[in-house]
């Protein structure tokens, strides 16, 4: 039975140039059962490991919102819009960047095809057995492969989650001994469905860059080569989803995050809003995309990353496709000189983008603390 790993190695952090495996610290990530093959098991209890503690333990009485809670961008009108809704779609843009960190998007423009292939190629992935899985494992500390991410300890909680996640762009990120030859299409659909997201995510940082009053190429100059990574996520259906949590609550390291979620899956990602966990009810073939860490920094805090986490379900499994749109990792990062002024002070430290994407998967998901690398604290006075 492989319905588990233990791994005691050399704790593995990424060289972002080559993306090749640095031996740091020994670490023991330990005992890591995979949920899917305890899901077939159909046991009725979890094991200790996936038991949040009480105050982790999410509230799953939560009203579930109407889509329209969740601001909703129609692409078409600022893509195509005569000037009356093009300037209404900004504005639409810039309130749900600056109130919700979060959007749907509508009429991106992104075949349905495309988005039901990718779809259909991560089930069939995810459905393989296990030792088919295991050939591409995910080793601790690393982001790339099929396993689990963000491990460091024997002892830390795990989540109710099976992942894989590739990087795809620039091509020196890509591990291809970790890219399966089974489905036959996973090549293909991935190549496809990147560049269409690929696309949408320099769209959209125009219009983001418009909405702040900038030049609509300011990010694009800035990114240099723009760094992409796609993870598959899997939360099998959970016998007591009270107890566990689907993936901890945590920001995105990126500029931009696309989120896919599959069809007819549970309802399970939430986002933090005024001290709430609100439920994100997907529109069929939207995209849900997020404001990340990256974004935070470059405006001086005037858009922020939002907390997010996904909960499990006692019936459903939840298929989620994401994808990672950052800056170059030779690039240095900080507030953009427009957006600070005596009101404004800069929050946040020049940085290189590399070292804080190495500080990112080096650390367990918690909250919005990986920020805590680039903001400026405060003197204190006496």
């Amino acid at each position: 039975m492989h319905s588990q790993l233990n791994f005691q190695t050399s704790f593995l952090a990424l060289d972002f140039y080559t993306m090749a495996p640095t031996p740091i610290f020994p670490v023991k990530v330990g005992h890591i059962d995979d949920v899917q093959e305890l899901r077939k098991a159909k046991q009725s209890n979890v094991p200790q490991r996936f038991v949040r503690d009480m105050a982790e333990r999410p509230e799953l009485a939560t009203t579930v919102t109407h889509p329209s809670d969740i601001p909703v961008i129609d692409l078409s009108n600022l893509v195509k819009g005569g000037k009356a809704r093009f300037q209404a779609e900004i504005l639409k843009l810039t309130a749900a960047c600056e109130e919700w960190g979060f959007f749907q998007v509508i009429n991106h423009g992104i075949d349905v095809e495309v988005l039901s292939d990718i779809e259909k190629m991560a089930m069939e992935f995810f459905m393989l057995p296990l030792e088919e899985k295991q050939k591409y494992p995910m080793a601790p500390g690393t982001v790339q492969g099929y396993g689990q991410a963000f491990v460091f300890s024997e002892d830390q909680k795990l989540d109710w989650c099976n992942m894989f996640a590739l990087g795809l762009e620039p091509h020196y990120m890509r591990n291809l001994s970790l890219w399966p030859k089974n489905p036959p299409t996973f090549s293909e659909s991935i190549e496809n469905y990147s560049r269409e997201i690929r696309k949408l995510c320099k769209s959209l940082m125009s219009f983001i860059a418009v909405s702040l009053g900038l030049n609509k190429d300011v990010f694009e100059d800035m990114f240099g080569v723009a760094v992409q990574a796609v993870r598959m996520n899997y939360y099998p259906a959970c016998p007591r989803p009270d107890l566990v949590m689907g993936l901890s609550p945590h920001s995105d390291g990126s500029a931009l995050t696309v989120l896919q979620q599959g069809k007819g899956s549970s309802v399970g990602l939430q986002i933090l809003k005024n001290n709430t966990w609100v439920p994100v009810q997907p529109i069929p073939n939207a995209l849900v995309i997020n404001i990340g860490d990256t974004i935070e920094v470059l405006t001086n805090g005037r858009y922020k990353s939002v907390e997010h986490r996904a909960v499990t379900n006692k019936e459903k499994d939840r298929l989620s496709i994401v994808t990672f749109y950052a800056p170059s990792y030779d690039i240095e990062l900080g507030p953009m000189p427009e957006l600070m002024d005596e009101k404004n002070p800069t929050k946040f430290r020049r940085y290189n983008h590399g070292e804080y994407s190495k500080h990112y998967v080096t650390n367990k998901l918690q909250g919005k603390k990986t920020l805590e690398f680039a903001k400026i604290h405060p003197q204190a006075s006496f």
